[in-house]
């Protein structure tokens, strides 16, 4: 494909056979009827705002953090459970851009094409919303926003993760799944991190120390009972000092009852019902520019758990932004 030359990776357009459901008479009832697909080659600019799903179907970051491989199948396992999803929105344009693949375990040219991708929606109109994959699609998922708002002089980018994991680690051989944000951070100065769900028994004491000399703003996940007014207001704080919001949720941040098919669960997460009060508080401030959804891995799931909880957070974003 033209759009990702000179890259090592793959790319498959979006497809309606990746979405199935219930057989209805009456129409716009469940997604599989409504979603649209489309390929990023015939993207027209569009002055009607629109979500676009796109998948990252890459685990090489999560096999150099030495975690468990299976976060490619990620995207798929989460359309299957969009499909069969009830709409109860309107005026909502969903397409499906298709996948981008990661070929030979190349994580950065991976990351490179979905940082293109995500540019190229965003100046489009759509709200991207990635589906991995690891959480290294952070990375590219900020990169590509950076691009977007390269020419517009207010373009201060908020990052909140929702995460039981700083993915705060250096970089020593080779990126991987746990060094996103510190090199986000060390690239971008500017750039606010705000991380929600911390397990002290999940980062090491250095990361924390790294967490403090980059004024990351944290709650730990003892904190994420409620969402009470202690966590709004200090959101409020954060939502103040920045322009765009970039909003990732890793799926390991849930605890384990909900979420067992992930690379690193932990039965110490937080609730959906707490992220999903969350959720509609920050895209109320329509400050929110991106999202995406890591780490998903269905050889580890039980009962599709995991993959459903995915696809009903994509759901919720699209009825809340």
């Amino acid at each position: 494909m033209s759009f990702f030359k000179e890259l090592k990776v793959a790319y498959q357009a979006g497809d309606k056979e990746w979405y199935s459901g219930r057989a209805s008479q009456l129409e716009n009832q469940y997604w599989h009827q409504s979603i649209l697909v489309s390929d990023l080659e015939n993207l027209k600019i569009s002055t009607t705002k629109g979500f676009g799903i796109v998948g990252y179907v890459c685990d090489a970051g999560v096999k150099k953090n030495q975690g468990r491989i299976g976060a490619q199948k990620g995207p798929k396992s989460i359309r299957a459970k969009i499909g069969r999803l009830p709409i109860h929105f309107e005026n909502r344009k969903v397409t499906d851009f298709g996948d981008v693949i990661c070929l030979d375990e190349d994580l950065e040219d991976c990351q490179k094409a979905l940082s293109k991708t995500i540019h190229k929606l965003i100046l489009n109109n759509i709200l991207p919303i990635a589906i991995g994959g690891g959480h290294d699609i952070a990375y590219a998922n900020f990169n590509g926003i950076k691009e977007a708002l390269k020419n517009v002089s207010e373009n201060k980018i908020g990052i909140i993760n929702f995460d039981a994991h700083f993915d705060l680690r250096a970089v020593e051989i080779a990126p991987n799944s746990g060094t996103p944000f510190h090199q986000i951070l060390s690239e971008n100065t500017a750039t606010s991190y705000f991380a929600i769900g911390i397990q002290q028994q999940a980062n090491t004491k250095e990361l924390f120390e790294i967490a403090r000399k980059r004024k990351v703003s944290y709650v730990s996940n003892l904190e994420c009972e409620t969402f009470d007014e202690a966590l709004k207001s200090k959101l409020n704080k954060f939502l103040k000092k920045i322009d765009y919001l970039y909003i990732t949720i890793d799926l390991d941040g849930f605890s384990s009852a909900y979420a067992p098919g992930v690379s690193a669960p932990s039965a110490l997460g937080f609730t959906p019902n707490f992220v999903y009060k969350a959720l509609a508080f920050l895209l109320q401030s329509k400050k929110v520019i991106s999202c995406d959804i890591a780490e998903l891995n269905p050889d580890f799931d039980i009962d599709n758990r995991t993959a459903d909880l995915a696809a009903k957070l994509v759901d919720y974003i699209v009825q809340k932004a």
